[in-house]
């Protein structure tokens, strides 16, 4: 074999800091062994995987091209040596997964894979839509748990479970006593809400349709704790997952709403995971989890 999975190992580090300083660093080598190590990858084949810019390095095509392979070929390389090392085909994982689903099941899953003979560690990563799939594109997570809709060439995009966003209030907010709200109802309601680019503002949009220009929307929050204790204090009325809101509706400190019956707020929970990005034993355990819930 022509190569080494260390020179493959400082090629994929270099591809992420874009910087050889960096991404020596990371792999506790010196800046000239790895720059050593990256040279000879591309003088062994006669090719050149980065254009240099100073001291950045800038994948070009040909190296975007082979990234996705080197990190199947370093995924099942580090698999084969913790089964020799551990018996076990299950490893450690690179979770990410959005703000509902990262604090509300995300954990207990995280739980039930590292409660395993071997104890398997897992990170997880809590952010929105739009950077949990970035990271997942560059290989820096190595699954995706996601509540907005996504459209990527390289992304495989794989539903998980249901979901249902639920407006909701204050139990002695004036609109606790109502039946069946009225578009007029939500138009004329003070709005608190998640921020533009999480998935629950992007399927609550889609169900409020014709009537997003008149909302008034009083404040826009990433945390969904933040946004129930500003409805609980009576600031205006709220819309998200059931998942969140299962135990405040049990307490009482906050009440359903029923909205008109042509808005829809069913929306679904997606795995992502890169089309090019070898699915280990750890990926698939991970899923299976998951889908028990």
């Amino acid at each position: 074999m022509k190569f080494s999975f260390r020179q493959l190992e400082v090629f994929l580090a270099a591809a992420h800091f874009q910087n050889i300083t960096r991404a020596a660093e990371s792999l506790a080598m010196s800046q000239s062994a790895a720059s050593s190590a990256l040279k000879e990858l591309e003088n062994q084949f006669d090719i050149q995987l980065f254009d240099r810019v100073g001291k950045r390095l800038q994948l070009n095509e040909l190296g975007r091209l082979y990234r996705p392979k080197v990190e199947s070929v370093l995924a099942q390389a580090g698999e084969l040596e913790q089964a020799f090392s551990k018996h076990t085909e299950i490893g450690a994982l690179k979770v990410g997964a959005t703000l509902t689903i990262g604090n509300y099941l995300a954990v207990g899953v995280m739980a039930q894979y590292m409660n395993t003979p071997t104890h398997p560690r897992v990170s997880l990563e809590v952010a929105n839509t739009s950077t949990i799939a970035r990271r997942v594109k560059d290989f820096e997570l190595d699954i995706g748990l996601i509540e907005g809709e996504l459209q990527s060439p390289e992304l495989e995009v794989i539903p998980w479970r249901d979901d249902k966003l639920i407006v909701f209030c204050a139990p002695d907010h004036p609109l606790a006593q109502k039946g069946t709200l009225t578009d007029d109802d939500l138009r004329d309601a003070t709005w608190i809400m998640r921020e533009p680019g999480s998935g629950t503002r992007q399927s609550f949009e889609r169900g409020m349709h014709g009537l997003l220009p008149d909302l008034n929307v009083l404040l826009e929050l990433e945390h969904t704790e933040a946004i129930k204790r500003a409805v609980e204090a009576n600031l205006g009325i709220g819309c998200l997952s059931q998942v969140v809101l299962v135990d405040a509706f049990k307490r009482g400190s906050l009440v359903p709403l029923s909205v008109p019956s042509h808005r829809h707020f069913d929306r679904h929970f997606y795995f992502i995971l890169h089309k090019q990005k070898y699915r280990s034993a750890g990926i698939d355990a991970w899923i299976e989890l998951c889908r028990a819930l």
